[in-house]
């Protein structure tokens, strides 16, 4: 076996066998040929894959092992991690997706031969897309010179990058672009504005610099900066495209085969995505997404465009979003090199676009100083001390002011709108703060004042991390003449804030947004839309704290809507009242004696076939609603997300019962025609019961118990959990369990009824407020 074979744990083995992490360790005590650990901690041990399947294989136990999870295995399980791996098998896909016959005749034969072919083939695949590659140890090419002319070496793998490099240089991917070796200085074309270390980040040492090799010239370029008051040292220009060698890419070989083998069945950009999709929802606190929704919004914001630039384009989301057009470059960056890598491999295989990808800290190094983009659309990192407030006060991209140390929103804008030929359009995602913070409110006036900031957009509550807050949208425009009255677009969409957890109601906050945004860009300006947009003078906003919060300036709806929707909701308040009346439990009567049933278990029902026990989490592959715990407790519709994944999503029907396992609380939901169909969330636990042997409503009704849940729950530090196999149920006839259910059902209704009462009755109060204070209602 060899010593950096794919590992996998034991809940990796449960999945590839489809069984509980309690059967492969039953499996480790019982069968003495069980594969030894090879790795891990005592307590977490890993083992090798190889040895894992061929014993899973002779004990009859992998034959329905899918495909996807085979390969998601050997990919978490890589010896060099899994964002290595994918590095590798992205590489691997866009070869197949450019060029399937060469790696059908690379494919053959035995590892060693896919390893040791395998350089040359990606090598003529890679750098037509990417312009320039590396190789490590300061080999940039076949030569013996390190230069490689015509069809240079490289390939993507930021994370071996920044192994060997250890740079914050930015990585200039532009074919044509003068060879910068190992300690030249960058071109003309590539050069940073300033050249300081990325937080985190080691500058190289000479030695570990790798070559740049480029798809044509050869020639060497030394310029001075063009930054700062004085010269500063130039950074060497490095490709984030680096092509691995043989033994790098050895012990990948079963991972290559077995990606190759999906992408026949998915395609080679599904693949990627699945793969890609998998490893971000694995590690979600390592990455900040922006929502797909929200990036097709700020794409459709900044219009068509042949050149766009995401700055800090983390996984890719705002590029993918922009729709493809002949002779399009695209243009990214970021200070992750494993980021900015999986966004050039993950834009290669979406279009044929030129991807142009650089690694570096785009304030302090930015890799695209002589760039002039259509468009720049931007999620940038929110409230950065660290930015480069002291090295970079004398940078000429500060044309509407030296941003503040806790103003690096501002410095993004401006980096921007630097990057944009005159009449280009920028879109940023910014915090609220920054339309109001006085340490910003100059740089906030000379960007009104020369007509850059077009509009201020707020969005709704979890349209994106943090979720907790409205953010904003800036739709910005270098000049390109002298702004004669200009006005600005204000706007918030926040009342299309979803229930619960759901998100927002992306439709509508499309539909509105642009509507807006197109009026106001094509005459200038637009009439009030109460509650919702309007244009405002510039010379308005401009007093002593030039606040630009949307929510400050806009009118309020108008007096008739505000009277006509108080007067609805006080109407349905009232209808709702009288039902709850209506709906009142009889006093109730006393049962005497007190019934001693004889009792049973879920778990006795489950064994026995009465009912199926089935637990959520797993979103699958169809694209549902998701029942959450949260609509649960709350008895509101599903509005939940799950990620995709191999194992089947658990859907409900009318009648199965969901309980939730997690909080306290004895709540218990029948499924019914409406919230039927929906994906079954995390923490909730499915009873789906004979309708022959168990009443749904009797069954929801007993597991209510308060006496039943507390001696079925266990007790943490931070929560209780609640074993739904313990919950007791009394062995009645069937006749019994329906008069029992009718009258559950019954109380069922009636929370319902209080819930909604409740609902509007928050609802009247508020506008009753908001009318009085604003004037719209009168005091009598």
């Amino acid at each position: 076996m060899q010593d950096n074979a794919t590992e996998v744990t034991a809940a990796g083995i449960a999945r590839l066998a489809g069984v509980g992490r309690a059967a492969v360790s039953n499996w480790r005590r019982r069968h003495a040929d069980f594969p030894k650990p090879v790795g891990g901690t005592e307590t977490s041990p890993s083992f090798a894959l190889t040895e894992v399947e061929a014993w899973l294989r002779k004990q009859g136990k992998l034959a329905e092992v899918p495909l996807r999870e085979r390969v998601w295995q050997q990919l978490v399980g890589h010896p060099e991690g899994p964002v290595t791996a994918l590095l590798h098998a992205g590489c691997v896909l866009l070869l197949i997706h450019d060029r399937p016959t060469v790696w059908l005749e690379v494919g053959g034969g035995s590892d060693e031969r896919l390893a040791a072919m395998l350089p040359g083939a990606l090598e003529e695949v890679l750098v037509p897309r990417f312009g320039a590659v590396t190789r490590r140890g300061g080999r940039g090419g076949r030569s013996g010179s390190g230069v490689h002319s015509g069809s240079a070496a490289g390939v993507v793998s930021a994370v071996n990058a920044a192994a060997s490099v250890n740079t914050a240089s930015p990585v200039h991917l532009e074919a044509g672009s003068g060879e910068s070796g190992a300690v030249n200085a960058p071109s003309t074309e590539s050069a940073p504005s300033a050249v300081h270390n990325a937080p985190g980040v080691n500058t190289p040492h000479p030695v570990n610099t790798p070559r740049t090799v480029h798809a044509a010239s050869t020639t060497v370029h030394a310029t001075p900066s063009t930054s700062g008051a004085s010269a500063t040292p130039l950074t060497p220009t490095t490709p984030a495209v680096r092509l691995p060698t043989g033994p790098e890419l050895l012990p990948s070989a079963p991972l290559l085969r077995g990606t190759a083998e999906l992408a026949a069945e998915l395609g080679a950009r599904q693949t990627f995505e699945f793969l890609l999709g998998r490893h971000l929802d694995a590690n979600p606190r390592l990455y900040t997404l922006t929502p797909a929704e929200l990036a097709g919004l700020m794409a459709d914001l900044a219009g068509p465009a042949r050149t766009v630039l995401d700055p800090a384009c983390g996984t890719g989301a705002l590029l993918r979003a922009v729709s493809p057009r002949p002779d399009q470059e695209l243009y990214a960056q970021d200070s992750a090199p494993e980021l900015a890598a999986l966004t050039a491999l993950r834009l290669a295989l979406q279009t044929r676009t030129a991807v142009r990808a650089a690694v570096g800290d785009t304030l302090r190094a930015d890799a695209h100083p002589e760039l002039h983009a259509d468009a720049v659309l931007c999620h940038p990192p929110f409230n950065e001390r660290n930015w480069g407030h002291d090295e970079l006060a004398y940078d000429p991209r500060w044309e509407y002011g030296f941003p503040a140390r806790t103003e690096s929103e501002l410095a993004w804008v401006q980096h921007a709108l630097a990057r944009l030929k005159d009449g280009g359009t920028a879109v940023l995602l910014m915090p609220p703060a920054a339309a109001s913070r006085r340490s910003g409110r100059r740089i906030r006036a000379d960007l009104l004042r020369r007509g850059a900031l077009r509009a201020v957009i707020a969005l709704p509550v979890g349209a994106a991390p943090p979720y907790n807050i409205p953010l904003h949208l800036w739709v910005l425009r270098r000049p390109d003449r002298a702004p004669g009255q200009p006005e600005v677009l204000l706007a918030d969409v926040g009342q299309f804030a979803g229930e619960a957890r759901g998100g927002p109601d992306w439709q509508a906050v499309r539909d509105t947004v642009l509507d807006a945004w197109r009026v106001h860009d094509r005459t200038g300006s637009l009439d009030e839309r109460p509650g919702l947009a309007r244009s405002l003078p510039v010379i308005e906003l401009l007093d002593d704290d030039v606040d630009l919060a949307p929510a400050r300036h806009l009118p309020p709806p108008t007096a008739a809507d505000g009277v006509e929707q108080l007067t609805a909701v006080r109407d349905r308040l009232g209808e709702t009242l009288r039902l709850t009346a209506d709906l009142t439990p009889p006093p109730a009567d006393a049962a005497r004696p007190a019934p001693r049933w004889p009792l049973t278990t879920i778990g006795e029902l489950a064994r026995g076939g009465a009912l199926v026990m089935r637990t959520g989490g797993s979103g699958g592959h169809a694209r549902v609603p998701v029942l959450t715990d949260n609509d649960v407790l709350a008895g509101t519709a599903p509005s939940g997300t799950l990620p995709e994944s191999d194992e089947e999503a658990v859907l409900t029907e009318p009648g199965d019962v969901v309980v939730p396992v997690l909080g306290g609380g004895s709540i218990a939901r029948v499924i019914d025609d409406a919230t039927s169909g929906a994906a079954l969330g995390r923490n909730l636990v499915l009873l789906r019961p004979d309708p022959t042997a168990l009443d749904p409503w009797f069954l929801a009704g007993f597991l209510r118990g308060t006496a039943n849940n507390r001696q079925a729950s266990s007790y943490a530090s931070t929560a209780t959990r609640l074993d739904v196999r313990r919950l007791q149920l009394p062995r009645l006839p069937f006749d019994e369990q329906r008069r029992y259910g009718a009258r559950f059902r019954a109380l069922d209704e009636f929370e319902r009824v209080l819930r909604q009462a409740g609902r509007l009755g928050e609802q009247l109060v508020r506008g009753m407020y908001d009318g009085l204070t604003d004037g719209t209602v009168a005091p009598d």
